[in-house]
């Protein structure tokens, strides 16, 4: 019996596998149908999880893209083209131009006002400084129609290279030409150099001698016919050799042009500071502050154009006198406010004149406290104050009476108690 059990039991070991196959089956199917199921999961686009689902795991149930229409891109459809009937063509009316803004008008420059036909002339000859001076003497005198300025000058020139430029030889044709009634010179700022024809080299005692005698020579030619001779002094420079030798320049022409007759105008102090120190910076002809100089300390600008001609321009003005009158323009137009016609005497109210010490003056026969007595004394008031110290007392009712009062006339009130 024990033998017979043993060995079904032995059997049903055996067989207790196939007893399982079903189970077995049946998983195996179970665990590839899933399988395929993620595989195919696996091909879709997993779908972006929303706010709440972040938040709260809220499941929304989201459409597939094979569900939503929206996914797919839109086809471009034809555009249908309508055709318009065709009608009579207008007529085009032309465009309307766009106005512009109106700029503000720009004041228009300053009249020139022309020269009279008989108006004098003024002649500038020398160097490139004489040159600078015409021009400014131009602007001085641009407002004058009784004073032309004609400049024959030539930047280069001088008195020491006569084989490049020789000024007594060009000066009587200017002369003849122009034919002038004062004559301006400028010369000197490029004479420090060798006698190209003397050989006489620069700063040396015979080369001094040499230049005075062409200095007189010249200013001898332009005094020929009487005329005024204005001879201007250089001015200043940056470099110190050159503004030495200009300090002994201006003392040759002042000697030999005032022994011909004429007249030096001296400039220097218009060009330096209190020191006498070269100035690129100084003030103008209306005291303001303005550039004087060019870059170089040689050339002038503008404004020292101007200032060099406001020594000149006084001295021209002397000798001309009311040629250089300035003429207003439009003064034609004020004839209506001159009185031509004199007053009638009838008119004319003649009374005698009248003193300011005069007691009559304002209708009184006596002055002020005329009608009061003097004192014995004869002493004012302020002699009684400064010998004696007595005030005299003031009359009664004014400010400075501080008299008191008459007995009778004090009011007595009764004292307040609290």
């Amino acid at each position: 019996m024990t033998m017979q059990t043993t060995g079904d039991a032995r059997r049903g070991w055996f067989f207790r596998p196939f007893r399982l196959a079903p189970l077995l089956l049946g998983a195996a199917a179970m665990l590839v149908a899933g399988l395929f199921a993620t595989m195919v999961e696996a091909q879709e686009p997993v779908p972006r999880r929303n706010v709440l689902q972040r938040l709260f795991g809220v499941f929304v149930p989201q459409r597939r893209y094979y569900e939503d229409p929206s996914y797919y891109p839109r086809q471009p459809q034809p555009r249908r083209i309508q055709r318009r009937r065709q009608q009579p063509a207008e007529p085009r009316q032309p465009r309307q131009q766009r106005q512009r803004p109106r700029v503000a008008d720009t004041p228009s420059p300053a009249p020139v006002i022309g020269k009279a036909p008989d108006a004098k002339k003024v002649l500038v000859v020398g160097d490139f400084i004489a040159g600078s001076l015409g021009d400014g003497l131009k602007v001085a005198f641009e407002t004058t129609p009784g004073i032309a300025i004609e400049t024959r000058t030539n930047g280069s020139s001088g008195l020491v290279r006569s084989d490049y430029f020789d000024w007594p030889a060009m000066l009587p044709d200017y002369i003849s030409e122009l034919k002038p009634s004062v004559i301006v010179i400028s010369l000197g700022a490029n004479d420090r150099q060798t006698m190209r024809d003397t050989n006489e080299k620069f700063r040396t005692d015979a080369w001094k001698e040499e230049y005075r005698k062409r200095v007189a020579a010249l200013a001898t030619l332009a005094r020929k016919d009487k005329l005024p001779v204005l001879w201007v002094g250089m001015p200043p420079f940056q470099s110190t050799a050159m503004t030495a030798d200009m300090v002994t320049f201006n003392g040759i022409y002042r000697e030999e042009v005032e022994k011909a007759g004429g007249q030096f105008i001296d400039i220097w102090d218009g060009f330096v500071d209190e020191g006498g120190k070269f100035v690129l910076t100084g003030s103008d002809i209306n005291g303001q502050q303005v550039r004087l100089r060019g870059a170089d300390g040689i050339n002038l600008t503008k404004a020292g154009k101007r200032k060099l001609a406001f020594y000149v321009e006084k001295d021209i003005r002397k000798l001309l006198g009311e040629t250089a009158a300035t003429d207003v323009p439009g003064a034609e137009e004020l004839k209506d406010l001159v009185v031509t016609a004199p007053l009638a005497n009838e008119d004319i109210v003649k009374t005698q004149p009248i003193s300011l010490t005069d007691p009559e003056l304002d209708g009184a026969t006596a002055l002020l406290g005329g009608g009061a007595p003097l004192k014995s004394t004869g002493k004012s008031p302020r002699d009684l104050l400064i010998e004696k110290g007595e005030v005299v007392a003031a009359p009664p009712g004014r400010v400075d009476d501080f008299r008191l009062a008459k007995p009778e006339t004090v009011i007595s009130r009764p004292l307040m108690r609290n």
